[in-house]
């Protein structure tokens, strides 16, 4: 009560007391009374073991002004508490802050507006005190509570629910800034704690209506800015605890689908949190992918894209964070030796298995129910399963090559092998993907998906020597597959392999079949083939041969078959060609022209004039590589005589849309084809072995192949003609 009220027994009240009642006027309009504070203020640093004392008497009287509504007197107590707060900063403190946390908890648990924000306020001035001490038995579980409650405030005026939200949002900041760097208040990074203040962030993040309120004042920018810091804060135990329950809230909400916010949300963890972190998040994505297995074809995209984005930004801000954790390399997170200067995350293989588990999973949806397929009633919703689905699959793919994309170079071949080994190949077991249940179209579309994922992984490879980007391991299913009676699944392997080989980026300049007059003028780069190149194309040269001459020849070839078939043959003469595999190639040439002019398979005479335009072009790029005049001037005259007497028989003019056929090619019109004889003349230089052009390339082909063409056709074969089969390809391959 006001000072001189009590009348004779005024004097007799503590000293303390008389001064706390002084600072409060006769009219709260009026407010503090400033020359009194100032008398309080310095009684209290002078004798600090009465703080306690102060502190009750003023919660005791705001209290009282709270009950009676008289928020005048309950404004100018928590003025003269927030100036005490601030004078005093002794060990006796403790009591009298207690007081001071009841206090703001009854502002809070008022249904005032107003009072609210004042608690809210006076906590906020408090949290940014440094206590000299730690407090050992402070909690602030119902501060955390109230606050949150104050976030999700739907007050019917919208001016006063954007105070109110503000307010909590600001209260929670408060408390995060005033527990995670003690060590005492560990305990508000538990799950009951974090599961209240993230959402309640996260729900005004989410709800951006007030949008043209700047900084403090929007409710949205605001929990933003509190999000960022409390990741920025948080430590390496915590990281779990701060990213689940975003993943809850974006599973409560339904915000995958679509998934704007979702992406937002992990944009500000990952440029928020420390770069050694990122992996705990990616982790936790991961899991959550698992635990949506079953879940719509668009959730489950949503999540493989906010995997993408996740895994792209730690690989965009790896380098400045390593760069001073040099000596912590991290590597017991994975098998996979991670280099100092790269991103670390989790176990990178396992990271790969899950994306190819899910892949796997999402063929299954899209093709493994076969009885809905065949009713004509669900046709419309079948086709949007699988269109649905088809957008899961693309944005797995996406996330596979990205992730192997920003791997070091000496690792890809790691990956490439451990996604290689998923791959259904024909004739040979398959531990990893059982393809009884999807049938032959669901294989296909695992194998054209997981080859398109390798092509995303090999794109920009540049391995120093092949034995390190074809190991046998990789090369020998890679070879299997390129066999296969599919001319998407070829040309896939194609390009992988285009990916593989091109070390000097001259792809680009091949492009397309065709006789190229200047060879010169595209300016290839080249260097001289070193001894380990040498030694793996004299190990495997033969599978590289065996693999074009036996693709050349298949009956469902189109025009982008012979392009990569071409770019192939000239990529392979730029980076592994000595005089001996010059040699080899040429034999692989003449091998295909005379197979062509046999014609004991009754090829169609597309494909046949498809290797003499493949045979053409490549011979005239090789003759002008080899820069020899007599080799180059046979082959041009070959072109020329095709040019006047058989067109369809270059590039040029064979892949037109109306190019004309013949019925039969005449193999007496010597003129149009290119010579053993006349070839070995030209190169009976030094360095070349011209005798072996003498000896005809024959491809070794291998018991895998003849097998995998058996039960590539084993849908229209009898039993007895495919056991048949089977016996002559053993007595063939010995």
């Amino acid at each position: 009560m006001p000072a001189g009220v009590c009348g004779c027994c005024g004097p007799l009240r503590p000293r303390y007391k008389r001064l706390v009642d002084n600072i409060f006027p006769e009219d709260p309009k009026d407010g503090l009374v400033k020359s009194d504070m100032e008398k309080l203020t310095f009684y209290a640093v002078s004798a600090p073991e009465k703080l306690d004392r102060i502190g009750a008497y003023l919660a005791e009287r705001l209290s009282r002004d709270v009950v009676r509504h008289r928020y005048g007197y309950v404004v100018i107590a928590m003025e003269a508490l927030d100036q005490l707060l601030m004078a005093c900063h002794s060990q006796s403190i403790k009591p009298f802050v207690e007081s001071f946390l009841h206090m703001v908890a009854k502002l809070l648990e008022s249904r005032e507006p107003d009072l609210q924000v004042l608690g809210t306020n006076s906590f906020v001035k408090f949290a940014n005190i440094e206590e000299d001490t730690p407090s050992y038995h402070r909690r602030y579980d119902f501060f955390v509570s109230q606050f949150s409650a104050m976030c999700h405030s739907t007050h019917e005026d919208p001016e006063t629910c954007s105070r109110i939200r503000v307010a909590g949002i600001k209260g929670l900041q408060g408390v995060v800034r005033k527990t995670v760097n003690d060590e005492l208040q560990a305990i508000i990074w538990e799950p009951q704690h974090m599961d209240k203040l993230i959402p309640s962030m996260l729900f005004n993040m989410q709800d951006n209506e007030d949008s043209e309120r700047a900084g403090e004042e929007n409710p949205a920018s605001l929990a933003e800015s509190c999000f960022r810091e409390l990741l920025g804060r948080a430590a390496y135990g915590n990281m779990n605890n701060a990213v689940h329950p975003v993943l809850v809230h974006l599973d409560n909400h339904r915000l995958w689908d679509p998934n704007d916010f979702a992406v937002s949300c992990f944009r500000i963890i990952m440029y928020s949190i420390q770069a050694q972190h990122s992996h705990h998040v990616i982790q936790q994505v991961l899991s959550h992918l698992d635990t949506h297995s079953k879940n719509t074809p668009r959730v489950r995209a949503g999540i493989v894209q906010v995997l993408l984005e996740t895994v792209a930004i730690a690989a965009k801000g790896s380098i400045g964070h390593i760069a001073h954790n040099q000596n912590n390399a991290y590597t017991f997170l994975s098998p996979i030796s991670f280099p100092p200067n790269l991103w670390l995350g989790p176990t990178v293989l396992e990271v790969f298995n899950t994306l190819l588990k899910h892949l796997r999973m999402s063929v299954d949806f899209e093709l493994g129910d076969g009885s809905r397929r065949n009713s004509a009633s669900s046709l419309s919703s079948t086709r949007t399963k699988e269109s649905e689905e088809r957008i899961v699959q693309n944005a797995i793919i996406q996330t596979i090559g990205f992730f192997g994309g920003n791997l070091p170079d000496y690792q890809r071949a790691e990956v490439m092998m451990f996604i290689m080994g998923k791959v259904p190949v024909y004739g040979t077991p398959c531990h990893t993907l059982d393809t009884v249940k999807i049938g032959h179209q669901g294989t296909k579309r695992i194998q054209a998906m997981l080859l398109s994922s390798l092509i995303m992984v090999t794109s920009g490879f540049k391995c120093k020597t092949m034995c390190a980007g074809l190991p046998v391991a990789f090369l020998e299913p890679l070879c299997s597959i390129s066999l296969m009676e599919d001319s998407e699944l070829r040309q896939l392997v194609l390009e992988i392999l285009h990916n593989i080989i091109d070390r000097h980026d001259n792809r680009a300049k091949l492009r397309g079949i065709r006789i190229i007059p200047n060879v010169a003028a595209l300016k290839i780069k080249r260097e001289k083939i070193s001894k380990q190149d040498v030694v793996f194309m004299k190990k495997h040269g033969q599978q590289l041969y065996r693999h074009i001459y036996l693709g050349c020849k298949e009956e469902d070839n189109v025009e982008k078959n012979f392009e990569l078939l071409f770019t192939a043959l000239a990529l392979i003469t730029i980076e592994l060609a000595n005089e001996e595999v010059m040699i080899d190639l040429i034999r692989l040439s003449i091998a295909l022209q005379d197979m062509v002019l046999a014609n004991e398979e009754n090829m169609p005479m597309f494909i046949r004039c498809g290797i003499m335009a493949l045979v053409a072009a490549y011979l005239n790029f090789l003759s002008q590589m080899i820069a020899n005049p007599p080799f180059c001037q046979h082959v041009s005259k070959v072109i020329e005589m095709r040019n006047l007497d058989a067109p369809y028989l270059l590039p040029e003019h064979v892949f037109r849309e109306k190019c004309v056929l013949p019925d039969a090619l005449d193999r007496d019109d010597v003129g149009l084809y290119f010579q053993t004889a006349d070839l070995a003349e030209a190169l009976s230089v030094p360095g070349y072995n011209v005798e072996r052009l003498a000896v005809p390339y024959i491809p070794q082909v291998t018991v895998l192949y003849t097998v995998g063409k058996i039960l590539h056709r084993c849908k229209q074969t009898s039993r007895g003609t495919i056991i048949e089969l089977v016996r002559s390809a053993v007595r063939v391959c010995g």
